[in-house]
């Protein structure tokens, strides 16, 4: 098959909805199929045009996803046209992508990551002309029509379904990991007690929430130490977070990396007593899953799909809030842990249904 994929943000960048599509576009290439990806030049040092690992990679010369919406469409119905379809996914990508496949007459699937919906007015980090554009701009993805939906939990596909939307157009496929790539990485406990956040900056993961509940957790438990494993982008979020650590004066109980090679974030993370995920919400979160992967324990909001993915060694904030993130990190350093059976979620399974839908088109 020829499959197109328009995403605002494709590898190397850093996040969850970009592992998806690079794990998916190379497992489909190295099947034989012609994969093409339209994407954003999130940074100015990528070339425009790229082969990797047999993906054909178009950038378009911005780096903000708004603009993207309107400066990639003229390249994708260029693409399109020699496709049998075209794979897209919210937000700022979904629009070009339908309108070049109602121009072409090509079907478009489109995967929802999230549905937020009334969260965006209470998300922190966003002043109201933001959220509001946000808001807006999802409402108006709901409102267009996909020949096929695919929900990346049960949460998410309950959400789509209330806005709406047929359950008979949805798909639910969670998101998938290549399961071997973890098996040589075990938690490892470290002599003090050591707890990482890692991921992407988005609004939505409750660092307005950890950083507090670190530095109230650093005056009772001075030897602790968090792990900030983040990118540097979007700047002005990280310049955010840096701000916010100096004035808290967590600069002594903190560390701060950025950019690590796989094999590098890896250790780091099994090398933590646990990971915090104080999300929002989540539509799947590959935090959590490859976590769960390395045996390594979490805690955790259980926030939107959270409650599907978390498993092992969990602790649930008793409140939405610092204090309720100071308490669970009091009881992980005291190891009063629950724990269920580990989740897989392997990517052999998450292909093999795509290329079902694909089929399907």
């Amino acid at each position: 098959m020829k499959i197109l994929f328009v995403v605002e943000h494709f590898y190397p960048y850093i996040g969850g909805a970009e592992k998806l599509f690079y794990e998916l576009a190379k497992t489909l290439a190295s099947k034989g199929h012609q994969i093409w990806v339209v994407t954003t030049q999130h940074d100015e040092d990528l070339p425009l045009d790229e082969t990797i690992k047999g993906i054909t990679v178009k950038r378009i010369p911005c780096s903000n996803r708004f603009l993207f919406t309107f400066y990639s469409l003229a390249t994708i119905l260029q693409i399109a046209k020699d496709c049998d379809v075209l794979h897209t996914t919210t937000y700022n990508a979904a629009l070009p992508a339908w309108l070049a496949g109602k121009l072409k007459g090509k079907r478009v699937i489109i995967t929802f990551h999230e549905v937020w919906g009334s969260l965006w007015w209470r998300l922190p980090f966003l002043n109201f002309v933001q959220k509001l554009i946000y808001y807006t701009y999802e409402q108006l993805i709901l409102k267009l029509s996909f020949y096929k939906y695919v929900a990346v939990s049960d949460f998410t596909k309950e959400a789509l379904e209330d806005t709406g939307i047929s359950p008979k157009r949805i798909t639910r496929i969670y998101n998938g990991l290549e399961t071997n790539e973890f098996k040589k990485f075990k938690h490892q406990e470290p002599n003090q007690f050591t707890y990482t956040f890692f991921g992407r900056l988005g609004v939505s993961k409750g660092l307005d929430l950890l950083l507090p509940a670190a530095k109230e957790f650093s005056l009772l438990y001075p030897e602790s130490k968090l792990k900030l494993i983040i990118p540097m982008r979007p700047i002005s979020m990280h310049l955010k977070i840096k701000k916010r650590i100096q004035d808290l004066g967590l600069e002594k109980n903190i560390q701060v990396m950025h950019e690590l090679p796989k094999k590098d974030l890896y250790k780091e993370i099994t090398n933590s007593s646990c990971i915090v995920i104080p999300s929002y919400s989540e539509g799947f979160c590959f935090v959590a899953a490859e976590t769960v992967a390395m045996g390594v324990p979490i805690i955790s909001s259980q926030k939107g799909a959270l409650k599907e993915v978390v498993s092992g060694k969990y602790l649930e904030l008793e409140s939405f809030d610092s204090k309720g993130l100071l308490a669970a990190l009091v009881k992980a350093r005291e190891g009063e842990w629950q724990e269920k059976s580990r989740k897989n979620f392997h990517l052999s399974e998450t292909v093999n249904k795509y290329l079902d839908l694909y089929a399907d088109c």
